[in-house]
């Protein structure tokens, strides 16, 4: 038993105090650069655009004057906002589930082959690494009515095309396929990568407690240590639905009749095409809380489903 002399202690709590302050400042100066980084960077702009909200700025203009919560009313009682809000969500409800399944689908299908991997791998991947105003433009091409790839097989087989982006029924359809086929390599990768942690001793002992077949393995040992992959791929693919701006813009600028706009169209068009930046800067708001709430509701809804190793 160790016996602290009376003189002693004071001393040893002055030591153990020094040693603290090292380590909180050792860690200060290590953490000090991304903090700043993202003080400048993240947190500050959203204080300003959250500060803007709160003005009736025009852009280009020397004075503003503050209206408080105007610019969310008006927002509020806005067709044209509540019509892109309904298409941001319909379009993330339908694109996001594709993408991530589709992702998983090639991704067991590539590791169930034994031939040309990086081959497929390749062919799926190639659409996410080209920028998305030059497939844009490609599409187009495609799409069109007259001229178009895909209207030329439909009539050599006997099928009316359509006109694709100039029709408000399949407008958004069209974009949200474009949106799959873009991102799907991603979402591919990033299962592939999941795939190759799974211990293969894992499918050995699912064989021998008598979950031999496809769909056994998949759903005992596949699907549940993929859980984290899943989890973060549906979090970044959300966060990708959420700011499609440049298939828009090149494609449909919204049209026809606002079937196509978006959130984030819609904060460009108010800010920088009628300059009411306050305005869009509440749209921008509003944007950010939204995209806050739905990844914060899928990773607290999803992470007591996750398995973790």
């Amino acid at each position: 038993m160790t016996i602290m002399l009376p003189g002693r202690a004071p001393a040893h709590a002055a030591a153990i105090r020094r040693r603290r302050r090292r380590e909180w400042f050792t860690a200060a100066i290590l953490a000090g650069p991304g903090v700043l980084l993202l003080l400048i960077l993240f947190i500050l702009p959203a204080l300003a655009v959250i500060a803007m909200a709160a003005t009736d700025w025009q852009l280009g203009a020397r004075s503003l004057n503050f209206v408080g919560f105007r610019n969310f009313q008006v927002l509020w009682n806005d067709v044209d906002f509540w019509h892109s809000l309904v298409n941001t969500l319909a379009f993330i409800s339908v694109c996001v589930p594709l993408t991530v399944g589709l992702g998983l689908a090639v991704a067991l299908l590539i590791e169930a082959g034994t031939g040309l991997r990086a081959l497929y791998r390749a062919v799926h991947f190639l659409p996410f690494m080209a920028t998305m105003a030059a497939a844009a433009l490609a599409w187009e091409s495609l799409l069109h009515p007259t001229i178009g790839l895909l209207n030329q097989v439909l009539r050599s087989a006997g099928i009316q095309g359509a006109n694709w982006l100039r029709d408000e029924s399949t407008v958004l359809p069209v974009l949200g396929a474009i949106f799959v086929w873009k991102n799907l390599g991603y979402a591919m990768l990033l299962f592939l990568a999941g795939l190759k942690t799974i211990p293969s001793d894992l499918y050995d002992a699912a064989d021998v407690d008598g979950a031999d077949g496809v769909l056994s393995r998949f759903a005992t040992v596949t699907l549940p240590l993929l859980g984290p992959v899943v989890m973060f791929a549906l979090v970044v693919v959300a966060l990708r639905a959420f700011e499609v701006f440049d298939i828009i813009k090149v494609l449909t600028q919204g049209g026809p009749g606002k079937a196509s706009e978006m959130l984030l169209y819609t904060l460009y068009v108010e800010s920088f095409e009628y300059l009411q930046t306050g305005y869009g800067a509440a749209v921008s708001v509003v944007f950010l809380i939204i995209v806050m709430a739905l990844t914060m509701l899928q990773v607290f809804a999803l992470d007591k489903r996750v398995h973790y190793q």
